[in-house]
Protein backbone atom coordinates (compact mmCIF):
# COMPACT_ATOMS: atom_id res chain seq x y z
CA UNK A 1 0.00 0.00 0.00
CA UNK A 2 1.31 3.18 -1.20
CA UNK A 3 1.68 6.80 0.51
CA UNK A 4 -1.45 8.72 -0.50
CA UNK A 5 -1.33 11.85 -1.91
CA UNK A 6 -2.70 14.86 0.58
CA UNK A 7 -4.21 18.19 0.44
CA UNK A 8 -5.82 19.92 3.04
CA UNK A 9 -8.68 22.84 3.01
CA UNK A 10 -8.32 26.16 5.57
CA UNK A 11 -10.66 28.41 6.37
CA UNK A 12 -10.32 32.27 5.45
CA UNK A 13 -9.05 33.81 9.13
CA UNK A 14 -11.83 36.66 10.22
CA UNK A 15 -9.78 38.13 13.82
CA UNK A 16 -6.32 38.69 14.31
CA UNK A 17 -6.45 35.41 16.72
CA UNK A 18 -8.00 33.47 14.01
CA UNK A 19 -5.01 34.61 12.01
CA UNK A 20 -2.42 33.39 13.90
CA UNK A 21 -4.10 30.26 14.21
CA UNK A 22 -4.48 30.01 10.29
CA UNK A 23 -0.46 30.01 10.04
CA UNK A 24 0.18 27.87 13.23
CA UNK A 25 -2.02 25.09 10.85
CA UNK A 26 -0.02 26.20 7.55
CA UNK A 27 3.13 25.83 9.53
CA UNK A 28 2.22 22.37 11.26
CA UNK A 29 1.10 20.95 7.98
CA UNK A 30 3.24 22.52 4.71
CA UNK A 31 6.12 20.03 5.76
CA UNK A 32 4.18 17.11 4.81
CA UNK A 33 3.84 17.99 0.90
CA UNK A 34 0.09 18.63 0.34
CA UNK A 35 -0.09 18.79 -3.31
CA UNK A 36 -1.90 21.74 -3.00
CA UNK A 37 -4.03 23.37 -0.22
CA UNK A 38 -7.63 25.33 -0.54
CA UNK A 39 -9.37 28.22 0.89
CA UNK A 40 -13.05 28.35 1.47
CA UNK A 41 -15.57 30.55 1.27
CA UNK A 42 -17.90 31.49 4.12
CA UNK A 43 -22.44 30.51 3.89
CA UNK A 44 -23.43 33.33 0.76
CA UNK A 45 -20.29 34.67 0.31
CA UNK A 46 -19.17 35.99 3.36
CA UNK A 47 -15.69 35.92 3.20
CA UNK A 48 -15.25 36.53 -0.13
CA UNK A 49 -12.93 39.39 0.64
CA UNK A 50 -11.07 37.42 3.15
CA UNK A 51 -10.40 34.43 1.06
CA UNK A 52 -8.98 36.42 -1.19
CA UNK A 53 -6.67 38.17 0.61
CA UNK A 54 -5.76 34.70 2.32
CA UNK A 55 -5.21 32.84 -0.97
CA UNK A 56 -2.97 36.18 -1.99
CA UNK A 57 -0.74 35.85 0.87
CA UNK A 58 -0.37 32.33 0.96
CA UNK A 59 0.56 31.99 -2.43
CA UNK A 60 3.20 34.96 -2.21
CA UNK A 61 4.52 33.46 1.37
CA UNK A 62 4.58 29.88 2.07
CA UNK A 63 5.44 28.18 -1.50
CA UNK A 64 2.26 25.82 -1.22
CA UNK A 65 0.31 25.75 -4.07
CA UNK A 66 -2.88 27.33 -3.24
CA UNK A 67 -6.54 26.53 -4.54
CA UNK A 68 -9.30 29.30 -3.75
CA UNK A 69 -12.80 28.71 -3.69
CA UNK A 70 -15.42 30.64 -5.75
CA UNK A 71 -19.28 30.39 -5.43
CA UNK A 72 -21.65 31.75 -7.12
CA UNK A 73 -23.74 33.71 -4.26
CA UNK A 74 -25.04 36.87 -4.00
CA UNK A 75 -22.83 37.88 -7.09
CA UNK A 76 -23.09 38.78 -10.83
CA UNK A 77 -21.06 37.04 -13.37
CA UNK A 78 -19.20 40.10 -13.89
CA UNK A 79 -18.41 40.59 -10.37
CA UNK A 80 -17.57 36.64 -10.29
CA UNK A 81 -15.71 36.26 -12.99
CA UNK A 82 -13.57 39.46 -11.80
CA UNK A 83 -12.63 37.54 -8.71
CA UNK A 84 -11.07 34.85 -10.45
CA UNK A 85 -9.50 37.16 -12.96
CA UNK A 86 -8.19 38.93 -9.62
CA UNK A 87 -6.73 35.44 -8.07
CA UNK A 88 -5.45 34.94 -12.24
CA UNK A 89 -3.45 38.30 -11.48
CA UNK A 90 -2.18 37.16 -7.71
CA UNK A 91 -0.33 34.08 -9.45
CA UNK A 92 -2.93 31.73 -8.28
CA UNK A 93 -3.99 29.01 -10.71
CA UNK A 94 -6.22 26.61 -8.54
CA UNK A 95 -9.98 27.20 -8.34
CA UNK A 96 -12.27 25.05 -6.39
CA UNK A 97 -16.00 26.07 -7.78
CA UNK A 98 -18.96 25.63 -6.25
CA UNK A 99 -22.43 26.63 -6.24
CA UNK A 100 -21.69 27.87 -2.45
CA UNK A 101 -24.53 27.78 0.40
CA UNK A 102 -27.50 29.99 0.72
CA UNK A 103 -26.94 33.26 3.65
CA UNK A 104 -28.13 31.47 6.75
CA UNK A 105 -31.80 31.95 7.32
CA UNK A 106 -32.27 32.49 3.94
CA UNK A 107 -34.07 29.37 3.41
CA UNK A 108 -32.39 27.92 0.12
CA UNK A 109 -30.63 29.46 -2.51
CA UNK A 110 -31.76 31.64 -5.40
CA UNK A 111 -29.15 32.80 -7.90
CA UNK A 112 -28.66 36.37 -8.53
CA UNK A 113 -30.70 37.85 -11.16
CA UNK A 114 -27.66 38.45 -13.44
CA UNK A 115 -25.41 35.53 -11.55
CA UNK A 116 -24.57 32.25 -12.53
CA UNK A 117 -27.79 30.03 -11.73
CA UNK A 118 -25.64 26.92 -11.08
CA UNK A 119 -21.89 25.81 -10.44
CA UNK A 120 -21.99 23.83 -13.86
CA UNK A 121 -22.43 27.59 -15.38
CA UNK A 122 -19.80 28.97 -12.98
CA UNK A 123 -17.40 26.03 -14.10
CA UNK A 124 -17.94 26.42 -18.33
CA UNK A 125 -17.18 29.78 -17.61
CA UNK A 126 -13.67 29.59 -15.97
CA UNK A 127 -13.07 26.52 -18.17
CA UNK A 128 -13.28 28.90 -21.58
CA UNK A 129 -11.13 31.28 -19.75
CA UNK A 130 -8.33 28.35 -19.56
CA UNK A 131 -6.15 30.08 -16.54
CA UNK A 132 -7.57 27.45 -13.98
CA UNK A 133 -6.71 24.01 -13.20
CA UNK A 134 -10.76 23.46 -11.21
CA UNK A 135 -12.05 21.39 -8.41
CA UNK A 136 -15.78 20.74 -7.77
CA UNK A 137 -17.83 19.37 -4.94
CA UNK A 138 -19.36 15.68 -4.87
CA UNK A 139 -21.43 14.38 -2.47
CA UNK A 140 -20.82 10.14 -1.12
CA UNK A 141 -24.28 11.02 0.95
CA UNK A 142 -27.23 12.31 -0.60
CA UNK A 143 -26.57 16.36 -1.09
CA UNK A 144 -29.67 17.80 0.94
CA UNK A 145 -31.22 19.21 -2.20
CA UNK A 146 -30.85 16.32 -4.41
CA UNK A 147 -34.02 14.33 -5.46
CA UNK A 148 -31.98 10.81 -5.57
CA UNK A 149 -28.80 9.27 -5.13
CA UNK A 150 -28.81 9.50 -8.57
CA UNK A 151 -28.97 12.89 -9.58
CA UNK A 152 -25.82 13.69 -7.51
CA UNK A 153 -24.15 11.65 -9.87
CA UNK A 154 -25.68 12.90 -13.07
CA UNK A 155 -24.86 16.16 -11.36
CA UNK A 156 -20.90 15.45 -10.95
CA UNK A 157 -20.88 14.37 -14.25
CA UNK A 158 -22.24 17.68 -15.58
CA UNK A 159 -19.67 19.26 -13.66
CA UNK A 160 -16.91 17.09 -15.54
CA UNK A 161 -18.07 17.03 -18.30
CA UNK A 162 -18.17 20.80 -17.99
CA UNK A 163 -14.64 21.06 -17.92
CA UNK A 164 -13.81 20.21 -14.27
CA UNK A 165 -10.37 18.47 -13.61
CA UNK A 166 -11.15 16.97 -10.31
CA UNK A 167 -13.79 16.51 -7.85
CA UNK A 168 -13.51 16.68 -3.58
CA UNK A 169 -16.34 15.01 -1.91
CA UNK A 170 -18.35 15.56 1.47
CA UNK A 171 -17.03 13.88 4.21
CA UNK A 172 -18.13 10.65 5.24
CA UNK A 173 -17.81 8.32 8.23
CA UNK A 174 -17.43 4.43 6.46
CA UNK A 175 -15.21 3.84 3.32
CA UNK A 176 -18.23 1.81 1.90
CA UNK A 177 -20.18 4.56 1.68
CA UNK A 178 -17.55 6.04 -0.76
CA UNK A 179 -17.03 3.32 -2.46
CA UNK A 180 -20.60 2.81 -3.38
CA UNK A 181 -20.59 6.44 -4.77
CA UNK A 182 -17.29 5.30 -6.99
CA UNK A 183 -19.12 2.23 -8.25
CA UNK A 184 -22.09 4.46 -9.39
CA UNK A 185 -20.30 6.84 -11.07
CA UNK A 186 -18.01 4.76 -12.60
CA UNK A 187 -21.17 3.09 -14.02
CA UNK A 188 -22.22 6.74 -15.08
CA UNK A 189 -19.37 6.64 -16.98
CA UNK A 190 -17.10 8.81 -15.05
CA UNK A 191 -13.33 8.48 -14.52
CA UNK A 192 -13.06 7.69 -10.83
CA UNK A 193 -9.75 8.17 -10.70
CA UNK A 194 -10.74 12.03 -10.84
CA UNK A 195 -12.85 11.84 -7.56
CA UNK A 196 -10.88 12.63 -4.04
CA UNK A 197 -12.53 11.48 -0.81
CA UNK A 198 -13.08 14.59 1.23
CA UNK A 199 -11.96 13.23 5.38
CA UNK A 200 -12.87 15.21 8.37
CA UNK A 201 -10.76 14.45 11.61
CA UNK A 202 -12.70 14.65 13.97
CA UNK A 203 -11.61 17.41 16.57
CA UNK A 204 -14.63 18.24 17.76
CA UNK A 205 -17.61 15.32 18.38
CA UNK A 206 -20.45 17.64 18.97
CA UNK A 207 -19.78 19.91 16.01
CA UNK A 208 -18.91 16.78 13.85
CA UNK A 209 -22.22 16.03 14.18
CA UNK A 210 -24.28 19.24 13.91
CA UNK A 211 -21.83 19.31 10.34
CA UNK A 212 -23.13 16.09 9.15
CA UNK A 213 -26.66 16.77 9.78
CA UNK A 214 -26.64 20.30 7.96
CA UNK A 215 -24.62 18.54 4.63
CA UNK A 216 -26.56 14.93 4.85
CA UNK A 217 -23.83 13.31 5.77
CA UNK A 218 -24.97 9.80 7.74
CA UNK A 219 -23.86 9.04 10.99
CA UNK A 220 -23.66 5.28 11.50
CA UNK A 221 -24.67 4.36 15.05
CA UNK A 222 -21.66 2.88 16.18
CA UNK A 223 -19.92 6.26 15.51
CA UNK A 224 -22.19 7.54 17.68
CA UNK A 225 -22.20 5.55 20.57
CA UNK A 226 -18.00 5.16 20.12
CA UNK A 227 -17.97 8.54 20.43
CA UNK A 228 -20.39 9.17 23.21
CA UNK A 229 -18.38 6.66 25.29
CA UNK A 230 -15.56 8.49 24.16
CA UNK A 231 -16.79 12.07 25.24
CA UNK A 232 -17.64 10.62 28.68
CA UNK A 233 -14.18 8.71 29.42
CA UNK A 234 -12.73 11.46 28.19
CA UNK A 235 -10.28 9.74 24.88
CA UNK A 236 -12.35 11.53 22.38
CA UNK A 237 -9.04 12.15 20.71
CA UNK A 238 -7.49 8.93 21.03
CA UNK A 239 -10.86 7.45 19.27
CA UNK A 240 -11.12 10.54 16.51
CA UNK A 241 -7.23 10.10 15.67
CA UNK A 242 -8.15 6.02 15.37
CA UNK A 243 -10.98 5.80 13.74
CA UNK A 244 -9.70 8.69 10.83
CA UNK A 245 -6.28 6.45 10.56
CA UNK A 246 -8.40 3.55 9.97
CA UNK A 247 -11.03 5.14 7.05
CA UNK A 248 -7.94 6.59 5.29
CA UNK A 249 -6.31 2.97 4.95
CA UNK A 250 -9.52 1.27 4.22
CA UNK A 251 -9.69 3.68 1.42
CA UNK A 252 -6.09 3.29 0.46
CA UNK A 253 -6.53 -1.03 0.14
CA UNK A 254 -9.33 0.02 -1.79
CA UNK A 255 -7.51 1.84 -4.39
CA UNK A 256 -7.50 5.48 -3.50
CA UNK A 257 -4.53 7.76 -4.10
CA UNK A 258 -5.15 10.81 -3.11
CA UNK A 259 -7.11 11.91 0.56
CA UNK A 260 -8.40 15.92 0.93
CA UNK A 261 -8.16 16.64 4.94
CA UNK A 262 -11.21 19.10 6.18
CA UNK A 263 -8.80 20.39 8.69
CA UNK A 264 -10.72 23.47 10.19
CA UNK A 265 -7.58 25.53 11.22
CA UNK A 266 -6.95 22.52 13.77
CA UNK A 267 -3.95 20.89 12.64
CA UNK A 268 -2.78 18.29 15.08
CA UNK A 269 -5.14 15.44 14.91
CA UNK A 270 -5.11 15.91 10.92
CA UNK A 271 -0.79 15.78 11.41
CA UNK A 272 -0.98 12.52 13.38
CA UNK A 273 -3.23 10.61 11.19
CA UNK A 274 -0.94 11.28 8.18
CA UNK A 275 2.21 10.56 10.75
CA UNK A 276 -0.05 7.17 11.14
CA UNK A 277 -0.13 6.35 7.52
CA UNK A 278 3.77 6.81 7.10
CA UNK A 279 3.54 10.39 5.76
CA UNK A 280 6.25 12.44 6.73
CA UNK A 281 8.13 15.90 6.95
CA UNK A 282 8.99 16.71 3.41
CA UNK A 283 9.80 20.07 2.86
CA UNK A 284 10.25 23.12 5.47
CA UNK A 285 7.94 26.11 4.94
CA UNK A 286 9.79 29.85 3.91
CA UNK A 287 9.16 33.25 4.28
CA UNK A 288 5.79 33.12 6.63
CA UNK A 289 5.46 36.19 8.36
Amino acid sequence: MTTPEISFEFFPPQTLEASFRLWDTVQTLAPLGPRFVSVTYGAGGTTRDLTREAVATLHKSSGLNVAAHLTCVNATRNETMEIADQFAAAGVREIVALRGDPPKGSGGFVPHPDGFANSVELIAALAERDQFSIRVGAYPDRHPEAASDRADVEWLKRKLDAGADEALTQFFFEADTFFRFRDDCAKAGIDTSRITPGILPIENWKGARNFAKRCGTKIPAWVEDAFDKAVRDNREDLLATALCSELCCDLMEGGVEKLHFYTLNRPELTRDVCFALGITPKVQLENVA
